[in-house]
């Protein structure tokens, strides 16, 4: 491979000057898990891409999560999971953890890595300030041997119901970058986990944020033969959903997708967090890395 000379430094920041006047002052919030997270070099790629879009004027929230973590804890403490409709029940001893490894541990090292290259992060969780307040969250299922509708109790899952936006302001005007944790309390001053994409969602919604990113662990959206779709509207998305073009797991994402737009947020990007500065890759080139879904 050529050596990259200073012309071509030059040529590629031109390139990129429209992109970032796009998003000059505006909020782009970036809900970062899966493989990312635990691979050292994509971490320190992602905190660099973080660090350079606030330097060039733009808002960076970063709302994190940590499923993996939390089961690795979990099992090292001897503390069985119980699962309901495909999801982990939340008691009380599970939530101490999931606090403790979402808005400690994991939250740490990101604003570690974030100011290690440069930049000024700032650990959160959605009790601060009263950021994030959560409803109980259930789930429906259908039993199968008497086809009766059945509700589900997720324990300490929680759903968010209101969002006031007003700490993430204050920390981002003061030349801050807020990390936040999907922890949340209820109004019957309980602590709740939430869905880290949902979280994120509201978040935005709340923010007006201009994109919403979602680093998963697919190239994003891809059609019956496995091409990725580099953009859908909410109609088109539904279709492919209808049809079974979407299907499996990216169904809740993309319906995530579809609720963070009618939030309020601008457009919404499903991308592959394994990609190296997917995140500089998909706001600053011309066609992105990812699927970008609007209204």
């Amino acid at each position: 491979m050529s050596e990259i000379t200073p012309h071509d430094h030059a040529r590629i920041l031109a390139e990129a000057l429209p992109y970032m006047l796009r998003y000059d002052e505006e909020t782009v919030v970036v809900k970062y898990g899966g493989h990312a997270m635990g691979d050292a070099e994509l971490a320190r790629a992602f905190a660099a891409d973080i660090t350079l879009l606030k330097t060039s004027g733009i808002n960076p929230v970063v709302v994190h999560g940590g499923g993996p973590q939390i089961g690795r804890m979990l099992e090292k403490l001897g503390i069985q999971s119980e699962f309901r409709a495909g999801l982990r029940v939340t008691d009380r001893a599970t939530v101490e953890i999931v606090e403790m490894v979402l808005a400690g541990g994991i939250n740490k090292e990101i604003v570690a890595a974030i100011n290690r290259e440069g930049g000024k992060a700032v650990g959160l969780c959605g009790k601060d300030g009263n950021m994030v307040f959560v409803r109980k969250a259930t789930r429906k299922v259908v039993d199968p041997n008497s086809n009766i509708e059945k509700v589900v109790d997720l324990g300490f899952v929680g759903e968010p119901e209101r969002v006031n936006p007003s700490v993430i302001d204050m920390v981002s005007k003061a030349d801050l970058i807020p990390v936040i944790a999907p922890v949340a309390p209820g109004d019957d001053g309980e602590t709740y986990n939430v869905n880290a994409d949902t979280f994120a969602g509201a978040v935005a919604g709340a923010m007006n944020a201009k994109r919403l990113l979602f680093l998963t662990d697919v190239p994003g959206v891809l059609d019956k033969d496995r091409n990725l779709i580099s953009e859908l509207t909410v109609a088109e998305a539904r279709r492919l959903i209808a049809d079974g073009t979407i299907s499996g797991g990216m169904i809740p994402k993309v319906e995530t997708c579809i609720e963070a737009l009618d939030r309020g947020v601008e457009g919404v990007v499903i991308l592959d967090g394994k990609v190296s500065h997917c995140v500089l890759l998909e706001l600053f080139t011309e066609h992105g890395v990812g699927t970008l879904i609007t209204r």
